[in-house]
């Protein structure tokens, strides 16, 4: 038991508080451990996207981006947090017992406004909304966000609002539940909520030995049920979506909803199996939901009014747009198309001492132009790390890398060996490399490897928020669409381009798509 257990968890009054509850019951078991609170993924370092890791979590992505990192050995999260698919690498190695599952509605004077037609709720959850709705129709539902002590305060401070909603565990953990407080019975919870969930590499036995010690069984078998029935049915839709099982007298009884996010449509489900028999349960409900009209209804949610107020000058793929949180409205399309050019053979004749490459479109014309045997490079500098990483998985090895064409260009006039570089690019390219080589007497051979088209469009008068991910996708942006727009910027490159367009231009804290979402999400909380 020497090994040290690292706990991480964000760094939220709750979060912290959960996160001392595992700390505490691993060290009453004889375990060392130390808590991690992790901030963010801007200062964390990954080499593969997330997308291709399966990392989707609003709340949860950071921690299990410090895993994958070795920074941390296990992470807490409330588990209706948790992506029902968790990301490769990373497992379930313990929910605790379970705390209270209610949703709690908190108000400030009195109940009288129950009965009322008019009133004003607020809540952050398209489920809490949808429900509310369904039993209040005539009631306005506010947006409220933030951790559960912020909440309550922007409750105490708006005299507009009756009351919100929030989940009677987080309240109920850091002892700052109203005595008030009135916890909503008929509303269905959010699957698994209550839990508390600990996360381990796959590969890290001794902590997933540890952390079995505190799997409560009932608990598991009960969220399980909950998270599959959401995985069932939700099929990449975000939806009002509630869930609750539980044990009694050796039987497992469910109930599952499924709601419009106004809450004038619902489809309810129940069902009772005897505990073992339990096993095919959340396909039969989310079945039963989906034959009832809630695939259409799912439809009509993904499909919803909502007018898009975030653009992306390049095409998500459906996991990154599943990253965003409930108050983006995204679309995407590519503002940029790639033509590869052929590559003549007499650029290649005899083996080049320094090659340069800047993009992986460079590095998929090279490829498609001719075999890794052909291609003799005795030096290869390149620029990010997944060019440096698509380069020595098809070509060869990386002598050195650089996040951007000036540091790239800085670091080969000072350890360059020779005097003449061979640069693979596009027909549209930055000067600052080509410049800062040729000042410093070092010969640049431009090959043009691939050519860059502006393929760009007039967006929507609704869209706010546009992503930009080159210096090019910017230039196509403003071919066709004029005013201003907030720039979100994929690295300093980018942004100083987009600077000569927008006022306000704010740069991703790593050069990854996920990062550029995080920082939009960030902006919409």
């Amino acid at each position: 038991m020497s090994k040290v257990i690292r706990i991480g968890t964000r760094d939220s009054e709750l979060a912290l508080w959960q996160a001392k509850i595992v700390q505490s019951q691993l060290e009453n078991l004889g375990h060392k451990t130390t808590l991690v609170p992790v901030k963010s993924t801007g200062d964390l370092v990954l080499e593969k996207p997330l997308y291709e890791l399966g990392i989707t979590g609003i709340f949860t992505r950071t921690l299990d981006i410090a895993m994958l990192n070795n920074d941390i050995d296990i992470a807490v999260h409330s588990l209706k947090d948790v992506p029902t698919v968790l990301p490769k690498g990373i497992v379930q190695a313990a929910v605790l017992k379970r705390g209270n599952v209610n949703d709690t509605l908190v108000f400030k004077n009195n109940e009288e406004f129950l009965s009322s037609k008019n009133a004003t709720i607020a809540t952050g959850s398209l489920r809490r909304r949808a429900q509310w709705l369904n039993r209040f129709p005539t009631h306005t539902i506010v947006d409220l966000r933030g951790n559960v002590n912020s909440r309550l305060q922007k409750l105490e401070d708006n005299e507009n609002w009756n009351g919100a909603i929030l989940a009677a565990a987080g309240i109920g953990r850091i002892g700052i539940r109203p005595e008030e407080a009135v916890n909503l019975d008929w509303m269905i919870p959010a699957p698994a909520q209550g839990a508390i969930m600990i996360t381990a590499l796959e590969e890290d036995n001794f902590v997933r030995t540890a952390c079995a010690e505190l799997n409560h069984e009932e608990t598991e078998i009960c969220t399980t049920i909950e998270r599959e029935f959401l995985n069932k049915l939700e099929g990449g839709c975000t939806a009002p979506i509630g869930a609750l099982a539980y044990i009694k007298n050796e039987e497992i009884n469910f109930k599952g909803v499924l709601l419009s996010t106004d809450g004038s449509k619902r489809i309810d489900v129940t069902r009772v199996k005897k505990l073992g028999e339990h096993h095919d349960m959340a396909q039969f409900c989310a079945d039963f939901i989906i034959e009832r009209g809630g695939k259409r209804l799912m439809d009509a949610i993904k499909h919803s009014y909502r007018k898009t107020n975030v653009f992306s000058t390049k095409s998500f793929t459906e996991d990154q747009r599943l990253l965003f949180n409930e108050k983006v409205a995204p679309e995407s399309s590519d503002f940029i198309k790639i033509s590869l050019n052929r590559i003549h053979p007499r650029f290649l004749k005899n083996e080049i001492q320094n090659v340069v490459i800047t993009s992986k479109n460079a590095v998929e014309s090279l490829i498609t132009n001719y075999s890794a045997i052909e291609l003799q490079f005795k030096n290869i500098y390149c620029v990010g790390r997944r060019t440096k990483r698509l380069v020595e998985d098809r070509i060869g090895k990386v002598k050195h890398f650089e996040k951007n064409a000036e540091a790239l260009a800085k670091y080969l006039v000072e350890y360059l060996e020779g005097t003449e570089v061979t640069y693979f690019c596009s027909d549209i390219r930055l000067d600052a490399l080509p410049t800062i080589l040729s000042e410093n007497n070092i010969k640049v051979n431009e090959v043009e490897a691939y050519q860059t088209k502006f393929d760009g469009f007039k967006i929507d008068e609704s869209v706010e928020v546009v992503m930009f991910y080159s210096p090019s996708t910017v230039e196509s942006f403003v071919e066709k669409n004029k005013g201003e727009i907030i720039a979100f910027c994929i690295g300093e490159t980018t942004a100083n381009e987009a600077r000569k367009h927008f006022n306000d231009v704010r740069i991703a804290k790593v050069p990854t798509v996920e990062s550029v979402i995080e920082l939009v999400n960030e902006y919409y909380v």
